[in-house]
């Protein structure tokens, strides 16, 4: 699992972005290039995948509900393999730490969950264990606050002069937490294969997620001057303002973020700030891919890459810019368009499928292609089939993410729910709605309709246009008997 990494890589068409590895694995692997999150923000998403559920079952709509206090009887992914017969190792950030009791969720593991580990000598697990630039170790040493922490690296420090959105130091690749993850991970699987236990792993890397802290090499591999900005940096023409926020992740980094006068409530960042951003993300995204890289010859090397199932996915996409966005928390295509990778048999080439898929499918599909009877009352359905070969008709007609707006906790005032098939998107805002209530269309508050046939870009919502009156009426209906189903399932 990766966080924040949309699918920004050589296998997905995107040849500036250097990822090597990725690229060969996806050379024996299946593609899915169609591939859509539930919520794009981690603790939401990756509750969805580990449990395949969706937000509104979960209960998990944030960073602060516990999945084990709204849904007690839930059977993670991991304890699934744990209960039959698998030992389940998991390190990194696989549940976001903020939505469980303990930092990896203690039911779902055989061993203990590894958060943290031993960083290259002669580097300190100051500065929140990110980063490694000297000005901001002699700030974090100079206030004697030296934390550690549980899990973000804001913690209990809230010094605003230390949190920098980019940091590009000559240091080795186990000097920052990935590198070091990646080495230890290595050591695991040898231990594994020694064992002959069968196993699910699971290695959640941190970056691409801000900030943008990755050794100078993964820097040096771009060129500044050829990173392209995004196109269109605008709202979309007739696009309600509920579809918006203003990049408040970005802004916490106050060090080097220093916005320009906002224009409609979005954060507007000069051009050269924006093409570091974007030049350390893809920076991030090539040192992240180094060390899976690591994990993925230690699994040809101790020789469990015949008979072992490898899943590479992110948690959901990131905004680079356009609509002036950066991070994540909307329903646009590039928050909720994500990259997903299954190696189940080698392939002699690449196997891209076409049709849209969703991360709660991901369970089934892993139970799938290692014979292990699901669970009850799961909401994906399995790819084994189609990785497999085996079938060639999927009959998944869209994919749905939601993302909630407003105060408070839980679900939100206001709820966007967004059908994308297989060329359309609709996202209907309705207040004090969630799946689990009686949906009353008086509640909708604005409703958006995107063509990518027509405007892969989004500049233009059409769902108040006559000629859109058809699929607009068509998407409307197919979501509305997705509301019912869903609430059919609460009796």
């Amino acid at each position: 699992m990766v966080d924040d990494l949309k699918p920004d890589l050589g296998c997905y068409g995107n040849t500036f972005v250097k990822s090597p590895n990725i690229d060969l694995f996806a050379k024996s692997a299946t593609v899915f290039n169609k591939a859509y999150c539930q919520q794009a923000i981690c603790g939401p998403t990756r509750a969805s995948i580990l449990t395949s559920l969706r937000p509104d079952q979960t209960k998990i709509w944030d960073l602060k509900a516990k999945l084990r206090t709204e849904s007690p009887d839930v059977i993670s992914l991991p304890q699934h393999f744990k209960n039959n017969g698998y030992v389940t190792i998991g390190m990194g950030k696989v549940f976001d730490p903020s939505n469980v009791d303990k930092f990896g969720d203690e039911k779902s593991w055989t061993l203990p969950f590894k958060k943290s580990f031993p960083l290259a000598k002669g580097y300190e697990e100051i500065a929140f264990e990110i980063y490694q630039s000297k000005k901001i170790k002699d700030i974090v040493r100079a206030e004697g606050n030296i934390d550690k922490g549980e899990g973000e690296f804001f913690g209990p420090n809230k010094n605003q002069s230390i949190r920098y959105s980019v940091e590009n130091e000559d240091v080795p690749d186990n000097a920052y937490m990935d590198g070091a993850m990646a080495d230890d991970a290595v050591k695991q699987l040898e231990q594994l294969q020694k064992s002959k236990q069968p196993f699910f792993m699971a290695i959640g890397f941190k970056k691409p997620h801000l900030p943008f802290v990755a050794p100078k090499k993964y820097w040096d591999l771009y060129q500044r001057d050829n990173i392209a900005l995004a196109p269109f940096q605008q709202k979309a023409a007739n696009s309600p303002a509920v579809a918006y926020h203003n990049s408040g992740e970005l802004r916490n980094y106050k060090s080097d973020i220093q916005p320009l006068p906002d224009v409609n409530n979005l954060m507007q960042l000069d051009s050269a700030k924006q093409k570091e951003l974007i030049h350390g993300y893809y920076a991030c995204i090539s040192y992240m891919d180094a060390q899976l890289g690591k994990v993925l010859n230690a699994l040809k090397k101790y020789q469990l890459d015949k008979n072992t199932i490898v899943v590479l996915l992110g948690d959901h996409g990131w905004h680079l810019g356009d609509h002036s966005l950066w991070c994540k928390h909307s329903n646009f295509e590039q928050a909720t368009k994500v990259p997903l990778i299954i190696k189940a048999e080698r392939k002699s080439a690449t196997q891209q499928f076409n049709g849209l898929v969703e991360y709660v499918d991901v369970f089934p599909t892993v139970c799938g292609l290692a014979n292990v009877a699901l669970p009850k009352k799961l909401e994906g359905q399995s790819l084994a089939q189609v990785i497999s070969n085996k079938k060639t008709v999927w009959n998944k007609k869209f994919a749905i993410s939601q993302y909630p707006r407003g105060a408070g906790e839980g679900p939100k005032e206001t709820m966007g729910y967004s059908i994308r098939n297989e060329r359309y998107r609709l996202t209907e805002w309705v207040k004090g709605f969630t799946t689990n209530k009686v949906f009353n269309e008086t509640d909708v508050i604005a409703i958006e309709l995107y063509d990518y046939k027509t405007d892969a870009l989004e500049t233009k919502n059409i769902a108040n246009e006559a000629n859109a009156k058809m699929i607009v009426d068509s998407l409307k209906k197919e979501l509305h008997n997705y509301y019912q189903q869903q609430y059919n399932k609460t009796k």
